[in-house]
């Protein structure tokens, strides 16, 4: 594998990464309701559920997909369900006054971060397709080990770092500020877009 094949693999997940989707939701919602720490390890969970993703492309993922279709679309209705109850306990809970009081400990536990986020990127499995369609191309079968681990650090350090830095935005006190002055209209907003694409997900 050629160091340009490697950088534009690196580029191409990079611009995956930055496109709006559950995982990017997820984070700036963590980021301002939760704050950056947990917002971080959130961040973890994505990173290493892109992995994840990212390792069964490299292992044949795509084509068991394309011999079996139907574990594809299976997959699909359960991401695009979890995703569609996760939306419905945002815009459920949207009218509760978010409780400022806790502000000097975690709402979440870093597992329980770590967890959401590792979730929330499995339960769309279409970045398994997406590194498929990158990998084909780029990946030749004789690709040593260390390669495939530097792209899989790759992977995690452009979910990691850029969610990290959506949870950040969204964590400044005058983020947060509007977020509290705003609640209901933000998490119902929130819960819309994730709803939408968990429909998406399980549609398409």
């Amino acid at each position: 594998m050629t160091l340009t094949a490697f950088l534009a693999v690196a580029l191409l997940h990079l611009m995956a990464a930055i496109s709006p989707g559950p995982a990017v939701l997820m984070a700036a919602r963590t980021g301002v309701t939760e704050g950056l720490r947990t917002g971080t390890f959130l961040a973890f969970g994505i990173g290493a559920g892109a992995v994840i993703w990212a390792m069964a492309a490299l292992f044949g993922l795509a084509v068991i997909f394309q011999a079996a279709p139907a574990l594809l679309w299976s997959l699909k209705i359960i991401g695009g369900l979890y995703l569609l109850h996760m939306a419905w306990g945002m815009w459920r809970d949207a009218a509760k006054p978010l409780d400022m009081t806790q502000s000097t400990r975690l709402p979440r536990t870093p597992l329980s971060a770590f967890k959401l986020g590792l979730v929330t990127q499995l339960a769309n499995p279409k970045p398994a397709v997406l590194f498929s369609a990158i990998f084909i191309g780029t990946v030749p079968p004789e690709t040593p080990l260390w390669v495939y681990g530097a792209l899989l650090t790759v992977v995690f350090l452009n979910e990691a770092l850029w969610n990290i830095l959506v949870a950040r935005i969204f964590s400044f006190d005058r983020t947060r500020g509007a977020y509290i002055n705003l609640k209901t209209i933000i998490d119902r907003a929130f819960g819309g877009m994730l709803a939408l694409l968990g429909l998406k997900i399980a549609a398409t």
